[in-house]
């Protein structure tokens, strides 16, 4: 799909020399930079939604694990 977008001078040209340092059309460049902020995005929100979920739950180890996971490795700190 073809598209005009408006961008700041210093912002084309930054592209336009990316766009020539990466061999990529600037169609490329700009279709790409928009996919891994749209990507970034969704990994973002499902560690929000993630965080949500672990919030409702206490943080505590149940004391068996607890037992089981202090046998396995000691006090080691991670």
């Amino acid at each position: 799909m073809k598209t005009a977008i408006s961008l700041p001078d210093k912002l084309f040209k930054q592209g336009e020399s990316a766009a020539r340092k990466l061999k990529v059309s600037r169609s490329q460049l700009y279709a790409n930079a928009l996919k891994e902020f749209l990507d970034r995005r969704k990994a973002d929100a499902i560690t929000e939604k993630l965080n949500e979920v672990y919030s409702r739950e206490p943080a505590e180890l149940d004391p068996a694990f607890a037992r089981a996971q202090f046998e396995a490795i000691g006090e080691e700190r991670w």
